[in-house]
């Protein structure tokens, strides 16, 4: 595992990046929280030579640190925050990877009775009810998305309501604070899978929404532009990007697996 946690790292690398042969990469956490860059990360140096470090943190926050030229490439699931990010000339090359989907996850008692439903009617229900619900709150791919969800449900987001709580943090951190305090968030399905083989039997939550055609979750990738960022290295973004897109990674991607079930689906050129 070749990973970069903080900013601060990331500086002290970037001093010396010159001098190795190692592409920048900012991620969501999903990508990281579920191994799969840990997976995919000694394969792309065993096949390229080149060395993958990434910071994981959320879509928002990657795609500044895209636009403050601190890194080469990007790995994120926010297709219209992407397009707008390509739309400003720091992006270019935006290419699909794969994707899985959201859900809703509660309490296994499920206390607002929303399973089964759809996401609108699990979002209403649960805004009547004040039930708990942990949002993210930090501009990720999955936080952009909820809000969207509840604006189509209720208008906008119930960022006041004393039920809404907003973490500020990751989503397996985030599905843990849920789970403590016996309220719902939303999810990525393969965050979802890590969270559960890390808890077993332990394991207090479950879906309750699932399969609505708007918790489609995209992941693509991005290189960015060296006319707007000098010190960026294009041709190993497109190294990379080649690579994931190859037959034999999207396989590997297929292939990754926990409890027996996938975390992301290839959808390369489709």
């Amino acid at each position: 595992m070749r990973k970069v946690l903080t900013a601060g790292l990331m500086v002290s690398v970037l001093a010396t990046a010159g001098f190795a042969k190692d592409l920048m990469m900012a991620t969501t956490t999903s990508t990281d929280n579920t191994g799969l860059l840990d997976y995919l990360a000694p394969k792309f140096e065993k096949d390229t030579g080149t060395t993958l470090k990434w910071v994981a943190t959320g879509t928002g926050k990657a795609l500044k640190m895209g636009s403050n030229c601190d890194v080469d490439i990007l790995f994120v699931h926010a297709p219209a925050s992407e397009k707008k990010f390509v739309g400003t000339g720091y992006g270019i090359n935006r290419t699909q990877v794969m994707y899985n989907d959201f859900v809703i996850i509660g309490p296994k008692k499920d206390p607002a009775s929303v399973g089964g439903m759809d996401t609108t009617e699990a979002l209403k229900k649960i805004n009547d009810k004040g039930a708990k619900f942990f949002s993210r709150g930090d501009n990720s791919g999955t936080n952009k998305k909820e809000i969207s969800l509840w604006k189509g449900a209720i208008a906008k987001a119930p960022e006041k309501a004393s039920w809404y709580v907003q973490t500020g943090q990751g989503m397996l951190r985030t599905i843990n604070m849920a789970a403590e305090k016996g309220g719902y968030t939303m999810t990525d399905r393969g965050t979802w899978i890590k969270y559960q083989s890390q808890k077993g039997s332990d394991n207090t939550m479950k879906i309750v929404v699932e399969g609505d055609k708007t918790l489609f979750n995209q992941y693509s990738v991005v290189t960015i532009n060296k006319d707007k960022c000098p010190k960026v290295q294009p041709e190993l973004a497109t190294q990379f990007t080649e690579w994931i897109v190859s037959p034999a990674t999207q396989k590997t991607i297929a292939d990754f697996r926990l409890l027996g079930k996938a975390l992301f689906i290839p959808n390369a050129g489709k």
